[in-house]
Parts: C-alpha cells; sequence; structure tokens
C-alpha cells in the first residue's frame, strides 16, 4: 500500500541515487563531462561486435553504457580510445577513465594498477584442432599436448587442475598459441570461453571448444574488471555502479543476451 512515508523514503532512495551518479560525473574523469572509455585495437567478438564499441553491441560495449548510465553519463557522452593490451597494464598515467578489454584481476596487476569489481567470471574453456575423437574428461585431457600464454591465469590452471603428463610449451600470446596448433605442435589449450569460442570459429580453421571447465574450477578463476590509473578517484563510482547493476539483474541481462552461446559447450568432469 503507498503511503506518505513510502512515497517519502522512495523520493530519498531516487534523490541520493543521482547524487551518486552526479558525483560520479563531476571532477572525475579526464575531460569534464565525458567518461573516456578504452578498448582492445582491434577488439572482437563477442566482447565488441565488428569492432564497434559505440554500438553498444558486444558483452562489454554493452556494460560499458550501462555503466556509464548508472555513473550519470549519457551514451552521446561515451568517448571511446583504444590500447593494447599489454600498454593498459603498465604503470603510469593513461589517457582513458577506465578500461574494459578482459583483464584479469590478478594481485601482481592490481599494485600497479586499479580494478573495479568484477563484471564477469569467465569459465576456461579448451580449444582443439578437429577433436572428433576426444572427449570431455579430466583423464583424456592430461594425456594432451599443452599450450598456453605465459601471463594468463590458464598456465596454472593446466598444471594444478589439468596436470598433463607432459609439461606445457609457454607462448607470449594468443596469435602464437594458435599457431602452434595449426602446426601440431600441441594439441590444445585453455583460454576464457568467450575468447575460445571467436578462435575456434573465426581464426582456427577446424577449430572446436571442447568443453568448459565450472567458473569456480580453480582455485583462482578469472574475474574480469574495468582497469584504471592507480588510485582513480572514479573507481568508487565504477563499484558502485556495477553492484547496481547487479542487484536490479541488468548484468545478468547483458550476459545473457550476447554470452548465451556459451551454454552449448559440455561442462568437463
Amino acid at each position: 500500500m503507498w503511503t506518505k512515508l513510502t512515497g517519502a523514503v522512495l523520493g530519498s532512495v531516487l534523490i541520493a541515487g543521482a547524487a551518486v551518479a552526479q558525483s560520479c560525473s563531476d571532477g572525475k574523469t579526464l575531460t569534464e563531462g565525458k567518461l573516456t572509455i578504452a578498448t582492445g585495437n582491434p577488439a572482437y567478438y563477442p566482447w565488441v561486435i565488428d569492432d564497434a564499441p559505440e554500438s553498444g553491441k558486444g558483452f562489454e560495449a554493452a556494460v560499458a553504457y550501462a555503466l556509464a548510465s548508472e555513473m550519470g553519463f549519457a551514451a552521446e557522452d561515451v568517448v571511446w580510445t583504444r590500447t593494447s593490451f599489454d600498454q593498459a597494464i603498465q604503470p603510469g598515467a593513461k589517457d582513458f577513465d577506465i578500461n574494459m578489454q578482459q583483464f584479469s584481476i590478478t594481485p601482481e596487476r592490481d599494485k600497479v594498477v586499479d580494478f573495479s569489481a568484477p563484471y564477469y567470471t569467465a569459465p576456461m574453456a579448451v580449444l582443439v584442432r578437429g577433436g572428433g575423437d576426444l572427449s570431455a574428461d579430466l583423464d583424456a585431457l592430461k594425456a594432451l599436448k599443452w599450450g598456453v600464454v605465459a601471463s594468463t591465469t590458464a598456465l596454472p590452471m593446466i598444471t594444478e587442475t589439468i596436470q598433463p603428463t607432459a609439461s606445457p610449451l609457454v607462448y607470449d600470446d594468443n596469435a602464437n598459441v594458435v599457431e602452434a596448433i595449426k602446426a601440431g605442435q600441441v594439441d590444445a589449450a585453455l583460454f576464457d570461453l568467450p575468447t575460445a569460442l571467436y578462435l575456434s570459429a573465426v581464426v582456427l580453421e577446424g577449430g572446436q571448444v571442447l568443453g568448459q571447465f565450472a567458473p569456480d574450477e580453480a582455485a583462482n578463476p578469472d574475474h574480469f574488471g574495468a582497469l584504471m590509473t592507480e588510485g582513480n578517484p572514479l573507481k568508487e563510482c565504477v563499484d558502485t555502479a556495477l553492484e547496481a547493476l547487479k542487484a536490479d539483474g541488468a548484468l545478468a541481462a547483458i550476459e545473457a543476451e550476447w554470452l548465451q552461446e556459451a551454454t552449448g559447450v559440455p561442462l568437463i568432469q
């Protein structure tokens, strides 16, 4: 039943929310009244569709605009820029307010940059070529030759969870791992699920996502956070906005819309 008290409380909440949004858009960004968001160059499906983050299509592009709105920025006040992954995680001043390109939150990185609260927990998935005679079970995975990017959390997942009979071969980026699969140097690689889906569909001819681990399977699952300059006063605003998007179901709806296809990959037992 609506009462004057209920109306007063609701009004107070709305006013408080407006005040938080105003405080986020007031003096905390590189350019007054604008929110500068960085992504990769190029930015890939399913995070950004057609390398066009300004369209708001793709998981991270959609989250970025939802965050901006929650923080008090209109869509036309969002400015996009591009950075490499390695450039962004270096210490020092940045030319963006936040950067979203699947940055795993790690203690080492957190020493030199700030991260928001997680906006996505990515399950790890196994990428192979062909794979018709392979099964998504742990015993079968142990016998494979593995390739992995040294700087990612996939390496401890392979060595501690899969524990293959042969030591994994270590590479410096995703492209080199894929080339190793093409050349037959390795049988399989471990990526976050959306990246594995993209590589299997677009980059690796005959690629197949053999299976996925549960997000909590690893002792330290991959949590993706928006990256900011160390000590950025905007962090509190971003975290508050993310909590609001989680609480009202908006973040889950974005994930369902743009990462729904991931549910077709079998769980590794």
